[in-house]
Parts: C-alpha cells; sequence; structure tokens
C-alpha cells in the first residue's frame, strides 16, 4: 500500500522545539493534542465557532481548528499549558480566572484565556465592553459571561501592577528539542 504524502514540520510549542512528520491536512489542534499531548487545548466545535481551540501562534490569537500544522512550520505556538511560569506559577489570566469563579465546566476556559491574553497584550487596561468584543469569538455555553469579563479585568490590573504585558510571540522559553533532532 502506498504510503501518504507527508511533510516535515518544526515547530516551537510552549517553548520546546518539535519536529515532526505529519500529513499535509492535518490539523493544528491534533497535532497538539494527539502528536505533542497538549491535551489543554480542547477540540471544541471543530468548526472554528466556538473558540476553546484557540492558540497564539507567532504572536497572534488562532483558532487551531482553523490552522493546518503545517501551516505552523518554522513557527512558534504558546497553548494554555505554556502560560504558567517555569516555577508552575500560573500566569494572571490563569489565577484571575479561578479566583473570580469564571468558569463552570471548564471547556471554553482555555480559548477565552488565550483571546484575553491577546487583548491584554494590546489593551493594558481595557473597558469591560472591550473585553466583550476581544472574546465575542469565544462560546461559553455554561456562564453569563460576566465573571469571565471580571477575571479579565482583574487579571488586567494585576499584570499592571506586575509592570508591562509580556511581548507578542513571547511565552515560556525552556531551550529543549524533541522529536528529530535538527542540524547544527
Amino acid at each position: 500500500m502506498p504510503r501518504a504524502s507527508v511533510a516535515r514540520i518544526s515547530v516551537n510549542v510552549d517553548g520546546v522545539d518539535h519536529r515532526d512528520e505529519v500529513e499535509p491536512r492535518l490539523l493544528l489542534v491534533h497535532y497538539l493534542r494527539d502528536t505533542l499531548g497538549r491535551t489543554g487545548t480542547p477540540i471544541g466545535c471543530d468548526t472554528g465557532n466556538c473558540g476553546a481551540c484557540t492558540v497564539d501562534l507567532d504572536g497572534a490569537t488562532v483558532k487551531s481548528c482553523q490552522v493546518l500544522a503545517v501551516q505552523a512550520d518554522g513557527g512558534r505556538v504558546t497553548t494554555i499549558q505554556g502560560l504558567a511560569g517555569p516555577d508552575g506559577a500560573w500566569h494572571p489570566l490563569q489565577t484571575a480566572f479561578h479566583e473570580q469563579h469564571a468558569l463552570q465546566c471548564g471547556y471554553c476556559t482555555p480559548g477565552m484565556i488565550m483571546a484575553a491574553r491577546d487583548l491584554l497584550r494590546e489593551t493594558p487596561d481595557p473597558t469591560p465592553e472591550q473585553v466583550r468584543d476581544a472574546l465575542e469569538g469565544n462560546l461559553c455555553r455554561c456562564t453569563g459571561y460576566q465573571n469571565i469579563v471580571r477575571a479579565v479585568l482583574a487579571a488586567a490590573a494585576e499584570l499592571r501592577r506586575q509592570g508591562a504585558p509580556e511581548p507578542r510571540g513571547q511565552g515560556v522559553d525552556v531551550p529543549q528539542v524533541s522529536g528529530q533532532e535538527a542540524p547544527a
């Protein structure tokens, strides 16, 4: 039986370099979950409507069910699992979601946090309306969004208290390599 076509990709996910062979039609969300074990990024609707699978790709939020793994080749991906600090300390958004009770089942939470992170990099002191606008592409079927908005505003205040928010495209930077070693 002929072998399906494959593409070689090199991608940094949560600070770790990966080199893999993938089918050209493989979605980024499936690559993250099934190949790399980054199961913090849920598969929601698989149509780009719910936003649960939102990740950061080279400084921009994307719905990973709408991006092919080959499109991330050479890129840097940050998932919800990559937000924690090297010591395991939660990102201020993760802490605020917990403290403000901004989740119930938690299925949408990774995408909400990743979208909110993008907002706070651009707008460190957002209004409630700006938070609602930024999260428009992320659906939650359990909450009334009020606690989510409160959590984003609380995280914004904490990030401002700590200093400047992280720049675009930055996340945890742990110099490790997984998969096939790259030539030196």
